[in-house]
């Protein structure tokens, strides 16, 4: 099995980013013990602040690979065009959030993406990643 984790705008700063909000675990550090609790799927990482650049991903690899983990940050509550980038492929793809969107601003409530992914997974921290992986086993 094949899943690609692509992280979105600001999430490279995870670890020194508001961690009241977002922990204090980079998330390479994080990647490394998804990486050994799960030998048996290859699982790989992108980190874009680039919109397009995350389109440009996932047209890239939707076609053949297993899976996507997705959290494209704030793009997720303005990004038509990455909505439509999932709806074009064939992998699915699970939204990830590391805060509960629904439990900060009102802007951050709606998401564009959403609809288009297998489901979503928002407000377990880090955990969410490895929530997501669990759900294509």
């Amino acid at each position: 099995m094949e899943v690609l984790i692509i992280n979105g705008p600001n999430l490279n700063l995870l670890g020194k980013r508001e961690p009241d909000v977002y922990g204090n675990e980079s998330f390479e550090s994080y990647l490394d013990s998804l990486i050994r609790d799960y030998p048996q799927i290859n699982i790989s990482y992108f980190q874009s602040n680039s919109e397009g650049a995350i389109i440009d991903k996932i047209h890239e690899v939707g076609f053949s690979i297993d899976g996507i983990v997705l959290n494209a940050g704030a793009y997720t509550h303005t990004s038509l065009a990455i909505a439509d980038a999932i709806a074009a492929i064939s992998t699915p793809v699970i939204e990830v959030h590391i805060s509960n969107i629904h439990a900060r601003e009102a802007v951050r409530h709606h998401s564009f993406i959403a609809k288009n992914c297998l489901g979503s997974i928002c407000g377990f921290g880090l955990k969410s990643y490895k929530l997501a992986i669990e759900s294509f086993r």
